[in-house]
């Protein structure tokens, strides 16, 4: 019989109270100790913290007070450099008078424009001229489209304080009454032609067909003289342009005119860019501020020269001759003459610098809300843009046609003048008008100059309202490749094609990059295009331009233009960069403060000669009164740098300084570049890094340039919409 096994395992021993409440104790003492190491370690750091925060914050008090203490001087010697600005407008202004005494001297006989009597003159005369051809309206077209463009770069080019209410009415006015004489006197012309349109008669189809074309117009006239109703569809020789008429249509004594105008007299004129209320008060109070202390300054200073004469004539022998005692007299009060006018100019040009200032910071005022409520279908002109000119649809009827007889050509003249034909006619009888009289289709060639990014929409010009609609058109179709629109319309009128004016907005990144001695090139990347501006005294030119990442070529290349005409070619031509005061409706933009964008444009002209600028990713984080933006170098003599050294400056306006950070940081952060300093302006900022002859540069720099640098950056204002 097996042995009996023993029991496994033994009985565990058991806890008691005591030793229970021993452990609870060893644990509480053990947490408190680590407790207290944690506390002692935390104070340690914190001190350790603390001590490094204050003699942080004595190291930038320290750069604060420094820079306070030199605040003053760096802001007077900025005033000085920025005189460039109120210098350049003084030139801009001699050559405004300049140019009227050019034209007054050239005795061409063309009107000065700013001059009422000469354009009243020339309208008057224009308009009893009878007879003229469209050839010949066309040729004198070029002239008045010349006035036009002068005329509005007048209002644009004129700063806001220097123009008058009185001005502003009698220059658009003046516009206004060109554009309907130009329209009035090509109307004339077609029924002229029209009149000779059995003359002129193809001998194929027996209709006339004529096509003429020129730098600003193309005119399309077909003159139905056969009426055949199987005859409905149009193509003019060669080209895309046509129409498909309605079998009512094509049986009717009808002509068809397509005018594309290569410009657009039919939106309604912008209004001037007009300082506010409060804008003005401010520079009418600086302006009696100013005449104030100088007229006080300079009365001190005949006080001082007369009482220095009084000395001087008292110890003169009275026995000098009376000649002698003249000749001292004139050469007294040579220096009294001269301080005055020495005085005077200081002043000019204190009111001038603070006339542009003001001027300029009104380009960048944003409007609170659209200017006008907009009606159904209206298209919103702060949004969209036409493009491409207008096209003037008109069914005309057919006048009397030229009949010879004995030698001579015999014709009724129509008092009534030319007439529109009504489709669809306004009385229908009740019948269906859709079936009866259905939509005319319209085939139109878009303008070979002009840049659409999407697919352009088509608006009509609603003559009661005043304003382009979107409403009566429909079945729109864009070729890209051919350039070829084809829609239906209702009824004929002038239309368009429009685009989004912020297609290109905001902007991807910008560069200021100087090329030449006053010549920088300023390049702006967006969504869909790339372009390259370049800047040289008061010019600007298209330098090159990508879309889609692929070079394309526009008749704007190695144009110089002044910067207000060039901005104006640009939008014409679809590349629209500028922000208006409404864009902001529009595009999300990252926010500055109208005056810190002004001193910072001011001051990147300034320095643009020999340091290159480009956009920061961290321009986007800082607040509104705050921009960010990388600087470096650039002489001309370096070659060009695949990785160029950039530093980060953070601007406020009346402070700059390094930042710590740079674009491929993890955070933001505001913390000061080490070994590095806060200054009050740009100038002394860059100052701090630059070379002795970089700064040679910038203070050669051309005034007309710096003006035309700052201009543009004005314009596309790059820090508030990238």
């Amino acid at each position: 019989m097996a042995p009996k096994a023993k029991k496994s395992g033994s009985k565990k021993k058991k806890i008691t109270k005591a030793d229970r409440l021993r452990q609870i104790q060893e644990e509480e003492e053990k947490r408190q100790k680590e407790e207290e190491e944690a506390r002692v370690k935390y104070e340690k750091e914190e001190m350790e913290r603390l001590e490094i925060q204050r003699i942080e914050n004595e190291k930038l008090q320290k750069l604060e007070a420094k820079d306070l203490e030199r605040r003053n001087e760096e802001l007077e010697e900025l005033y000085l450099l920025e005189a460039c600005f109120p210098e350049a407008e003084k030139l801009k202004r001699d050559d405004r008078f300049l140019s009227q005494w050019k034209h007054y001297i050239q005795c061409d006989g063309s009107p000065d424009p700013s001059i009422a009597q000469e354009m009243n003159t020339f309208i008057t005369l224009w308009k009893e001229e009878a007879n003229e051809t469209l050839e010949e309206v066309i040729e004198k077209s070029k002239l008045v489209l010349n006035l036009i463009e002068k005329l509005k770069l007048i209002l644009l080019e004129t700063p806001p304080y220097d123009l008058q209410r009185k001005n502003i009415i009698q220059y658009q006015g003046s516009i206004l009454e060109l554009q309907e004489l130009l329209h009035l006197k090509f109307n004339r012309a077609t029924e002229i032609l029209l009149r000779q349109a059995s003359t002129l008669a193809d001998l194929d189809s027996g209709n006339m067909e004529k096509v003429i074309q020129d730098e600003n117009v193309t005119l399309y006239i077909w003159a139905n003289l056969k009426k055949n109703p199987r005859h409905r569809s149009i193509r003019f020789s060669e080209t895309q342009t046509g129409f498909e008429i309605p079998r009512m249509l094509a049986t009717s004594d009808i002509a068809l005119r397509l005018l594309h105008t290569h410009y657009d007299h039919v939106t309604p004129l912008s209004p001037v860019l007009t300082p506010s209320q409060e804008h003005v008060s401010l520079v009418t109070d600086f302006v009696k501020e100013e005449v104030k202390s100088v007229q006080t300054a300079v009365s001190k200073d005949l006080q001082e020269e007369n009482k220095q004469q009084e000395n001087e004539s008292n110890s003169v022998h009275e026995e000098e001759t009376k000649a002698e005692e003249q000749g001292d007299v004139e050469e007294q009060t040579c220096p009294v003459q001269e301080e005055p006018e020495t005085t005077k100019y200081e002043m000019e040009m204190k009111l001038l610098s603070q006339t542009v200032s003001a001027a300029q910071e009104l380009l960048l005022e944003n409007a609170c809300e659209k200017p006008y409520f907009l009606e159904e279908d209206e298209v919103d002109l702060c949004q969209f843009t036409t493009l491409g000119g207008v096209y003037h649809l008109d069914i005309l009827e057919l006048p009397p046609q030229c009949k010879p007889m004995k030698g001579w050509m015999i014709v009724e003249i129509l008092k009534e003048g030319l007439q529109k034909y009504t489709y669809p006619p306004e009385t229908t009888e009740d019948l269906e008008t859709e079936n009866v009289f259905p939509p005319i289709e319209v085939m139109l060639e878009v303008h070979e100059n002009v840049i659409f990014f999407e697919n352009p929409m088509v608006a009509r010009w609603d003559a009661e309202g005043k304003h382009w609609k979107t409403d009566g058109i429909s079945n729109v179709s864009y070729k890209s490749e051919e350039r070829l629109i084809t829609f239906n319309l209702e009824t004929f009128c002038p239309v368009t094609l429009i685009q989004d004016a912020h297609i290109n907005m905001p902007f991807q990144s910008w560069e200021l990059i100087p090329l030449d001695v006053n010549k920088v090139l300023l390049t702006v990347t967006t969504v869909f295009t790339e372009l390259q501006i370049q800047i040289k005294e008061n010019l600007c030119m298209l330098a090159s331009i990508k879309v889609n990442n692929k070079k394309h070529s526009s008749i704007l290349e190695e144009k110089w233009m002044t910067p207000v005409s060039f901005i104006i070619a640009l939008k014409n031509a679809g590349l629209n960069i500028f922000p208006t005061g409404h864009s902001h409706l529009y595009v999300v933009i990252n926010y500055k403060h109208p005056s810190v964008e002004v001193k910072a444009y001011r001051q990147m002209a300034l320095l643009s000669s020999a340091f290159a600028f480009c956009w920061s990713k961290w321009n986007t984080v800082c607040d509104s009164k705050k921009t960010i933006f990388q600087v470096r170098e650039h002489l001309l003599k370096e070659e060009s740098i695949q990785n160029p050294n950039w530093t980060l400056l953070m601007f406020s306006g009346d402070r700059a300084q390094s930042l710590k950070i740079n674009e491929s940081s993890d955070a933001f952060s505001e913390a000061l570049k080490e070994e590095t300093e806060f200054h009050s302006t740009l100038y002394h900022m860059v100052k701090d890094f630059a070379s002795q002859e970089a700064m040679r540069e910038v203070r050669r720099s051309n005034c007309q340039f710096v003006d035309s640098v700052c201009h543009m950056l004005l314009s596309t204002r790059l820090l508030s919409y990238s």
